[in-house]
């Protein structure tokens, strides 16, 4: 008899993530809400490097690893074939009789302007890295074209894959491998890139962030991205154990911390407008539970210099709290 796979998941086990990996969890429960009619363009990183590995792959799905930063335009080129396989047919049946089947149905593609006309979903993903800085400007010509796209943000706030170095999306004073703290610096001393905003800025149909604290939440909301038609984003908060010095036991802990301090605002916008909160809970924690957790804030809990940097901090989770009232 056959083995059969006992995991329904269309990311299966046997993968080499890290034990605890966020990134890998949130990629799942993205899959399992986006279906197995589902193309997935996949930015280079630790998310390509652990399923993927030759001649291996742990997706259930068609998957095209991309390079590092053109996911974007890799699945602009995919939808292109979409589009001209669905003219095709179109075209065939036009010649044949309507009462003769055409051999595929056009309703596993998409019309010729890029609109679900059926239940093929297309989504780009990639890591912070990909996203905030390498693949920026192919991300934003997607989205200028308004390409039915779904592009995923996993954001473990550095180049996790590479060695831990500081990305756009790297938090005020994180430790990273270049970005470490000593006698003149606190660590990273740029603040998070807003790709929240930049989105806005072009238009997306819908934006969105979560957290890997809420897996519920980020099927409801891939599932509603994929319900609408046009350039869509959504930026996921992923624990990296090895990177932010976490144990693997405090994944969930540690990302719900974040967005149950402020720190990390879970929202959602349709049509530019501002729909939907993820509220803190009263009394709120404080960042200072949340960056005790992690082994990358160790060195501000040292001296007043590191007290005075935690303040600063806490008074961003509070212009968050003011900004999408978000108590």
């Amino acid at each position: 008899m056959p083995y059969q796979m006992p995991f329904k998941s269309l990311l299966t086990p046997g993968h080499t993530a890290c034990a605890g990996c966020g990134e890998i969890l949130a990629m799942r429960h993205v899959l399992d809400a986006a279906g197995a009619n589902t193309i997935i363009a996949g930015a280079t990183g630790c998310g390509e490097v652990t399923t993927s590995k030759y001649p291996t792959s742990s997706f259930r799905v068609p998957w095209i690893h991309a390079n590092f930063e053109n996911a974007s335009a890799v699945a602009s080129g995919i939808l292109a074939a979409m589009r001209y396989r669905c003219n095709e047919a179109s075209k065939h049946r036009s010649n044949e009789s309507k009462a003769q089947e055409i051999s595929e149905p056009v309703n596993q593609l998409t019309s010729p302007e890029g609109a679900p006309s059926g239940s093929t979903n297309l989504i780009a993903w990639g890591g912070d890295g990909a996203t905030f800085d390498i693949g920026l400007g192919l991300i934003s010509g997607s989205w200028e074209r308004r390409e039915n796209i779904l592009y995923v943000c996993f954001d473990n706030e550095a180049y996790m894959n590479t060695g831990v170095q500081a990305s756009g999306s790297t938090p005020i004073d994180a430790n990273t491998t270049t970005s470490e703290p000593g006698a003149k610096s606190m660590g990273n001393s740029l603040q998070k890139k807003d790709m929240v905003r930049i989105a806005l800025a072009h238009d997306c149909v819908y934006v969105a962030t979560a957290t890997v604290g809420n897996v519920l939440d980020i099927e409801a909301k891939v599932k509603k991205a994929l319900s609408m038609t046009g350039p869509k984003y959504l930026q996921i908060l992923v624990t990296c154990v090895p990177g932010w010095y976490t144990d693997a036991k405090d994944t969930i802990k540690v990302a719900r911390l974040a967005q149950q301090t402020g720190i990390y605002p879970v929202v959602e916008y349709v049509d530019g407008k501002l729909v939907n909160v993820a509220k803190c809970p009263r009394p709120r924690s404080s960042v200072e539970e949340y960056l005790k957790l992690q082994g990358r804030f160790k060195h501000l809990f040292k001296d007043e210099k590191g007290a005075t940097e935690i303040k600063r901090i806490q008074e961003k989770a509070e212009e968050n709290v003011r900004k999408y009232n978000l108590q």
